[in-house]
């Protein structure tokens, strides 16, 4: 046993099919968890094979995080059957359109989606975690919780709301044994960086900046998840870990 290991907890990640998510499903299974994923697809074979090589289970529930009553209606399902240790808020949506044009029925799906559902899987999961007193969240923030970024206002707006949304959690439930914190990924190889990683000259403008010399992976994250889903912070609250590779010091 170390205070990184999950063996006997359940947890729910959005979107953890693919993408971040997929890395940050496998790095809870291998820590030992059981994972449920909310999405709109199929879980991927490679995580029911993964899951299967480390004795866990894994099962998918279908979810359109952009329409609250499919929310309510996964959330119910999940907990009707399962005892949820573990809430990794992960699927996100990005729209890019110049600030002076970006269309405001598109700002609007990518806050439903951004932010609007990840208050509402808070407080979904977060209730019975409340009453037990006990329960890890993990919202999904970024680089741009930080930085404006360029054509992605709405990506930012939404991000910067979901590092100040994890603290706002913290302050009314830490002492009540539910910790809430954030992780901030940098450029991360994966689909929806694709149109950055097949520009050539913003690749390597990007490449140049980060210290560690490479764009992060899935795997990156995981492992920063597990450790806020674990005992071996029990006494972080309110934090945004910033998985950057060091973007944000230079």
């Amino acid at each position: 046993m170390t205070p990184f290991d999950l063996t006997g907890r359940t947890a729910v990640v959005t979107g953890g099919g693919r993408g971040l998510g997929l890395g940050i499903s496998r790095s809870l299974i291998a820590a030992g968890a059981d994972v449920i994923v909310l999405s709109r697809g199929e879980l991927p074979d490679e995580l029911v094979t993964h899951a299967r090589d480390h004795a866990r289970t894994v099962s998918g529930v279908r979810v359109d995080l952009a329409d609250p009553g499919s929310i309510a209606e996964a959330a119910a399902e999940v907990l009707g059957r399962h005892t949820v240790d573990i809430l990794v808020n992960n699927a996100g949506a990005q729209v890019r359109h110049p600030a002076a044009e970006f269309p405001l029925d598109e700002w609007d799906s990518v806050l439903q989606v951004n932010l609007r559902a990840v208050m509402q899987l808070c407080q979904a999961f977060g209730r019975p975690m409340l009453d037990r007193g006990d329960g890890k969240i993990v919202n999904l923030a970024s680089l741009l919780s930080f930085q404006g970024g360029l054509t992605v206002p709405a990506y930012a707006a939404s991000k910067g709301a979901v590092a100040q949304l994890t603290k706002a959690l913290c302050n009314e439930w830490a002492a009540r044994g539910v910790n809430v914190n954030a992780v901030a990924p940098g450029y991360m190889d994966t689909e929806m960086n694709t149109a950055l990683l097949a520009d050539p000259v913003r690749s390597r403008q990007i490449g140049e900046r980060i210290p560690a010399g490479r764009w992060g992976r899935p795997a990156d994250v995981g492992g920063a998840v597990v450790f806020l889903a674990s005992a071996a912070a029990d006494y972080v609250h309110g934090h945004v870990l910033a998985v950057d590779g060091g973007w944000l010091s230079r």
